[in-house]
């Protein structure tokens, strides 16, 4: 037998053993190559194979600059960890969600909650202290900022935050053009203003099907219909159910989230967005496409984006630096296509110019190597808490659940075993001081009840997995309340 090989599997059975044995948990960092080499006596070529071995078996992974990490089982690897998803298409509905909705915020926001509520990123993982050193910097050009026409359309752009927004999309097949892109006041109000100029009140606007809440809000306030198109936990929404719901019927747009959806952390392949992309340009659909997590990848690469494959100006590119900076900015953009004039009528219309003081700073940043370092030390941090409040639901909630596997941002959703429905269970976890969103938030339609959504975007700790341990606990009284006696 080569002696060799029978090292390097040593060492492989060696780590796969304390990763079983919860010694090495999710996200957690193994010792480095050479670290590993010296206390166990191997050469460098020898440890990269037993770890190059766990890696092909799904045990753990590689993360540029930063060495081996342990991973959870993807949930393509184990389809029963999978959450079910809407296969079918059904009926366009009214949407009727804000006074629940408002409800679940407003206790969600209470400073007394455990967090696992709204997608928001926690301080410490954020830039703050830069930003407000940067402050002092801008301020000094602040005279001038502040002499601009606020609703003047020549005044709605800070040139070097365009530049830099224009810079950060040259790595995408179809990088952004300068004149397309509008300023607004934070994602939500681009994705507001696409809606408004592309539809009218009673339109039919396609969305994912489960869809970030706030999406449907939107087209509840401007009286708009959802269709909701089946979507994959994995790999995002189905063309093919797209495709005949846009031949079947009229759909004013596509509304949809190809790179991380929220809640599911799904990602379309790069075929199937191109094909999108050029299905609904062929239809005259508009889409637009929120990007608001496609910085926040898990994996080496940044995926393209919807608008990367656009070569018609049909795709209204929207995004924000709220999870990236700091939600407090307001600040965001849509690089609208051939739809700009329309957008930015509405924009000088409704709002009138971004702070300018705002847009300086934050082209100061983005502009600075500290922006991109920053990044990566935000995906490696938001990686693992997924990776931690994954293992966590495992561990303490029913048999039977079944969690998403995301592959960027920073939201995780949660199938509970039927029988349970997650609107009664938030409000005994309101009762015990922990926040986190019912699924049915997520459906016009009234969907997953039984499905909720968790926020990873704190650091995790001893009080995350209390919150979690009670919050299993509280979902398995409705198992053992269901079982005959």
């Amino acid at each position: 037998m080569d002696q060799r090989a029978l090292r390097y599997e040593q060492l492989s059975d060696e780590l796969a053993s304390m990763i079983a044995g919860r010694i090495l948990r999710p996200g957690d960092r193994l010792p480095s190559v050479r670290r590993l080499a010296s206390e166990k006596k191997l050469s460098v070529s020898t440890v990269m194979q037993a770890l190059r071995q766990l890696e092909e078996r799904g045990q753990i992974e590689a993360r540029p600059q930063s060495g081996f990490f342990v991973r959870l089982p993807m949930a393509g690897q184990n389809p029963q960890l999978e959450p079910h998803t809407r296969q079918r298409l059904s009926r366009p509905v009214a949407v009727d969600i804000n006074n629940r909705l408002m409800r679940a915020l407003s206790l969600c926001d209470r400073p007394d909650m455990v967090p696992l509520g709204s997608a928001l990123p926690a301080a410490d993982l954020l830039p703050i202290a830069s930003l407000q050193r940067l402050y002092r910097l801008v301020g000094r050009q602040a005279g001038a900022l502040l002499d601009a026409d606020s609703h003047a359309g020549a005044g709605v752009n800070h040139p070097d935050l365009v530049r830099q927004f224009v810079r950060h999309s040259l790595t995408w097949g179809q990088p952004l053009e300068t004149d397309e892109i509008v300023v607004t006041n934070s994602c939500t109000e681009a994705l507001a203003l696409c809606l408004g100029a592309v539809t009218k009140r009673g339109d039919t606007v396609a969305v994912e099907s489960p869809s970030y809440f706030l999406m449907l809000q939107l087209l509840q306030h401007l009286g708009l219909k959802a269709l909701e198109i089946p979507t994959h936990p994995r790999h995002g929404i189905s063309v093919d159910a797209l495709e005949i719901a846009t031949r079947e019927r009229r759909i004013a747009a596509c509304l949809l989230v190809s790179n991380f959806s929220n809640p599911l952390g799904s990602l379309v392949p790069d075929p199937e967005k191109k094909r999108l992309v050029e299905l609904m340009a062929a239809r005259q659909i508009p889409i637009i496409e929120d990007d608001i997590f496609g910085q926040l990848h898990f994996g080496s690469n940044r995926p393209w984006p919807l608008k990367s494959f656009d070569t018609t100006g049909n795709v209204m590119y929207c995004t924000s630096v709220s999870k990236t900076l700091s939600p407090s900015l307001r600040l965001g953009y849509v690089a609208a296509g051939r739809f700009q004039a329309d957008i930015q009528m509405h924009k000088i219309l409704t709002s009138g110019n971004t702070n300018p003081v705002t847009q300086a700073l934050a082209a100061h940043y983005m502009a600075s190597t500290a922006y991109d370092r920053h990044l990566r030390g935000l995906r490696r941090a938001l990686a693992k808490q997924v990776m931690q409040m994954s293992e966590a639901v495992l561990r303490y909630f029913p048999p039977g659940t079944r969690l998403s596997q995301p592959q960027g941002g920073f939201v995780l959703w949660v199938e509970l075993p039927a029988g349970i429905e997650s609107a009664g269970l938030f409000e005994d976890a309101v009762n015990a001081g922990i926040a986190f969103f019912p699924g049915e938030l997520f459906s016009a339609s009234g969907q997953y009840r039984n499905c909720l959504r968790l926020n990873c975007g704190n650091p995790w700790s001893s009080r995350f997995e209390r919150a979690i341990k009670q919050l299993g606990a509280l979902a398995a009284n409705y198992v053992t309340a269901a079982k005959p006696r």
